[in-house]
């Protein structure tokens, strides 16, 4: 048997498994049944068999007393009590006879059918008092002597031992009757009754699994069905047959998965529409920011020659501007993420080249300390890597200050980028949200000029490469630090498309400072 069916087995038959519960109240039950019934019928039979004995020995015994033994004489002797306790033996139903006389006080004449087998010292003290104790006289008693019994046991043999007296004066007699045969009936008879609440408990055991399959298999089905359902297959439905509480729990079922499809239909569409007004209206921008980007550079150009009342205006205008493309920028990325378009573009690059390019281009040297060896060859998507560079050190000279620390190393097959600046920290409850889209730092931080999307939009680069980001507060306290994971070949996670995404070209290096911590 392989390891999967045992495990199966054991995890059907675990303590919180409904089909061992069911079996093991069914065999509750029928043990119970069985062994009540068992015992009631062994009781009522063993009462009867030993009466049903008891009272023809007792009887016959009775009988021979008043037939042999009173006809004896007055004093009798030992051949006397000798011929009549054989006499009363041999036409009995299968019991010795003892007869017991005096003589003199003191001097008891005894004669015994069967010497070997019943003597004097088989009779129970307790009974020979009872036996030889006379009974008062009255109204409902008539006699002086009764007859006595009681059961006792001999070597391991069960015996029934009587005994009366002659009234009017005569011999003592006590009969032993042996029910071995008796015992052995009764044994048999619970062997029976022993395997008849075997077969109970083997039948209820049945009778348990066939219960257990008939409720378990549709909530098997319910079980299958929810895990479907959990797993975003909405269209899951349960085949509903019957009028009992499983099948009303079966129609629940397919009235809230219905239900839920309906919903997540309609907040599937919501976002859609949401996706493609941010896509259509990031589009529509970039044609009059494209002219006002020109005109911008062109006022921006002029502005020494302008009036100085004016020159501020200017400048605030060209800064806007700037701002806002790179606001559109940044929304055309998040809709190519959240539509699920964002590919990777591979390539074998030194990643001390990539940083230093990246702090060039964007006039950080003075401000950034790099710590990278050359070397250390990666395959990724340089673009992208380039935005998450510009997002975190920028997000780092803006909100800690310089000099900020740029650390690249490997761990196994990771590679491993380390920004920390020389800032306040960032407070613990800004911590769980700094690549919240769109969210901006307590007072405690200056305020960002940023979109609030920057490190978002690292963090959603780092993922497409199978990567994260990390954000802390240094141990010593002096400055935040975001620490990049990427794998150093992010061959596997390419995924190939029909088209290129034809917006991507030409928008990196756009986002540096926008995120906000």
């Amino acid at each position: 048997m392989t390891a999967a069916p045992i495990r199966r087995l054991l995890a059907g038959l675990r303590w919180t498994s409904l089909r061992l519960r069911l079996a093991v109240v069914f065999g509750l039950v029928a043990l119970t049944a069985a062994v009540s019934a068992s015992g009631i019928a062994y009781w009522l039979n063993r009462e009867a068999v030993l009466t049903r004995t008891q009272g023809s020995a007792l009887g016959d015994f009775r009988q021979e007393m008043q037939s042999r033994a009173a006809t004896l004489p007055l004093h009798p002797t030992r051949d006397d009590l000798q011929n009549a306790a054989v006499q009363m033996a041999s036409s009995s139903p299968g019991y010795s006879v003892l007869l017991v006389d005096e003589r003199d006080t003191g001097k008891p004449i005894v004669g015994n059918s069967d010497l070997d087998t019943f003597t004097l010292d088989n009779v129970p003290l307790p009974l020979q008092k009872a036996v030889g104790k006379k009974q008062p006289l009255g109204s409902g008693n008539k006699d002086e002597y009764h007859l006595f019994w009681q059961r006792t046991s001999i070597n391991g043999t069960p015996y029934l031992v009587g005994g009366t007296k002659i009234i009017g004066g005569g011999p003592t007699g006590y009969m032993l009757k042996s029910l071995d045969q008796e015992r052995q009936d009764l044994n048999s008879l619970a062997w029976s009754l022993g395997i008849a609440t075997t077969l109970a408990l083997i039948g209820s055991a049945l009778l348990a699994q066939a219960a257990a399959t008939t409720v378990l298999r549709p909530v098997r089905r319910l079980g299958d069905a929810a895990r479907k359902l959990g797993e975003g297959k909405l269209d899951t439905r349960l085949v509903v047959s019957g009028t009992d509480e499983l099948a009303d729990l079966s129609r629940t079922f397919n009235r809230t998965a219905g239900s839920l499809e309906k919903r997540v239909a309609d907040m599937s569409a919501r976002e859609e529409a949401s996706r493609r007004f941010v896509a259509d209206m990031s589009h529509e921008l970039r044609t009059p920011l494209t002219a006002l980007t020109a005109v911008t550079e062109v006022l921006e150009d002029e502005a020494d020659g302008l009036d100085p009342m004016i020159a501020p205006a200017v400048h605030l205008v060209v800064s806007e501007t700037r701002r806002l493309n790179d606001l559109v920028e940044n929304l055309m990325e998040v809709t190519r993420f959240d539509a699920g378009t964002a590919r990777l573009v591979l390539d074998t690059v030194d990643v001390a080249d990539q940083v230093t390019a990246c702090i060039d281009a964007r006039a950080w040297l003075d401000a950034v300390d790099l710590d990278a060896e050359r070397g250390m060859m990666v395959r990724l998507d340089p673009r992208r890597l380039d935005v998450i560079l510009a997002n975190l050190i920028g997000n780092a000279l803006k909100h800690g200050g310089s000099p900020v620390r740029v650390a690249v190393r490997t761990e196994g097959e990771e590679l491993v980028i380390e920004v920390r600046d020389h800032g306040p920290g960032i407070p613990e409850a800004v911590l769980p949200h700094v690549f919240d889209r769109f969210y901006k730092a307590s007072a405690s931080r200056p305020r960002s000029d940023g979109s609030g999307l920057g490190l978002s939009i690292a963090m959603e680069n780092a993922h497409i490469h199978g990567g994260d980001i990390t954000a802390a507060n240094s141990p010593d306290g002096d400055g935040a630090v975001f620490v990049l994971r990427l794998p150093r070949d992010a061959e596997r996670l390419t995924r190939t498309a029909d088209g290129d995404d034809g917006d991507e070209d030409g928008s990196g290096g756009r986002d540096e400072g926008n995120g906000a911590t």
